[in-house]
């Protein structure tokens, strides 16, 4: 399992993948990163401290991602984060969180804020159709739309290569996210435990849509779920 990265090509940071206690949602259809955790606190920061060890500052900006929401890393670990963005002159740090744990992300913000460190928020949606993404893909989002998620979220990951996915429906997600969010992340779907993507939605995105917008500096679009360099294989 890699889990720390370098991303040169749009908006640079450095990544992590950090290990926390795991999603406490699990539901999703689509999903099973949530088998990267362990309920072992101790560990976890152990683990995470020799991967926070590698940030060397370069770009002022750190990117932390984990299976779940950044509020189920443990205390330790994330003031082990707030440390080194400030020894290291960070002054934004990129994190996740699920739709149902946004009541957490003021006191995170309040936080790092402090320390004179931007938090900015990246969430999954997979998608803004409503139906699709709340019955189909169960992401437990409760019916939220764009203008909801946008007061707790400044970016959004989006999935494409689902059966009952279109053209139109996949562009219609990516104006959506540019329309109201700073940055859109769009995940191609690769096989897991859990579900197999649909290769003639995959061939409609890279024939009719990766082409459009390859070269949008607030779009980054991962044809595999480890191009920012971190994931492989759980331990």
């Amino acid at each position: 399992m890699k889990r720390y990265s370098i991303i040169t090509e749009k908006n640079s940071r450095e990544i992590l993948l950090l290990r926390g206690s795991g999603c406490k949602w699990r539901r999703c259809t689509f999903c099973d990163y949530h088998l990267d955790f362990s309920k072992d606190e101790t560990a976890n920061y152990l683990l995470n401290c020799q991967e926070l060890a590698k940030v060397t500052g370069r770009f002022g900006v750190l990117e932390t991602i984990n299976s779940g929401s950044f509020c189920d890393l443990d205390e330790q670990t994330v003031r082990e984060i707030c440390r080194i963005c400030t020894e290291k002159q960070i002054r934004q740090l990129h994190i996740e969180c699920h739709w149902k744990d946004r009541h957490t992300l003021p006191m995170i913000r309040n936080f790092f804020g402090k320390a004179g460190i931007q938090v900015r928020v990246k969430m999954g949606v997979e998608t803004f159709d409503i139906a699709f993404r709340d019955d189909v893909l169960k992401k437990g989002m409760e019916y939220a739309s764009p203008q909801e998620i946008a007061e707790a979220a400044d970016e959004v990951c989006l999935l494409f290569g689902l059966r009952g996915q279109s053209r139109q429906s996949m562009q219609a997600d990516i104006e959506t996210g540019l329309q109201y969010f700073d940055r859109v992340c769009i995940n191609l779907m690769t096989e897991n435990t859990k579900m197999k993507p649909d290769e003639s939605v995959l061939r409609i995105f890279m024939q009719e849509l990766y082409p459009r917008y390859k070269d949008e500096e607030r779009v980054d679009i991962l044809i595999e779920n480890t191009d920012f360099g971190v994931g492989g294989v759980s331990q």
